[in-house]
């Protein structure tokens, strides 16, 4: 097994480590490194770990002021596909939840999901030439 620092690491907070780990698995080709469910798991795809903290794992603990670590937001992962149109036809097929639809700029060509938790992942497609 890899060691943890030879991955990019990106810790999301879920409701459900199982759910989250399906999710990720057979939906965006990750597969499980460890699963310690239901409070923690991490799945990787090629150098991206991704920590999956679920409400009993340390990462979830409220802060000194009170405040409470949760899932959702903005931040996200980015994944790269080669054909945006395709992967988002599979993954509506699957019943995955989108935020938004396929939208274009110079780089290239994005749209937003989201996993079970409310997390962000966002595909992208790179504009013809773009390295």
């Amino acid at each position: 097994m890899a060691d943890d620092r030879d991955f990019v690491s990106v810790r999301y907070l879920v409701d459900d480590v199982e759910a989250a780990i399906g999710f990720y698995t057979e939906h965006l080709g990750f597969t499980v490194r460890r699963n310690f469910a239901p409070a923690f798991a991490d799945v990787v795809r090629g150098p991206l770990r991704l920590l999956l903290s679920g409400p009993t794992s340390s990462a979830a603990r409220p802060m000194p002021d009170g405040e409470e670590p949760a899932p959702g937001g903005w931040n996200r992962i980015h994944l790269i596909v080669d054909d945006i149109a395709a992967e988002v036809r599979r993954l509506k097929g699957s019943g995955v939840t989108f935020r938004n639809e396929i939208v274009s700029g110079p780089g290239g060509q994005q749209i937003l999901l989201v996993d079970p938790s409310g997390n962000v992942v966002e595909l992208f497609q790179p504009a013809a030439g773009t390295p």
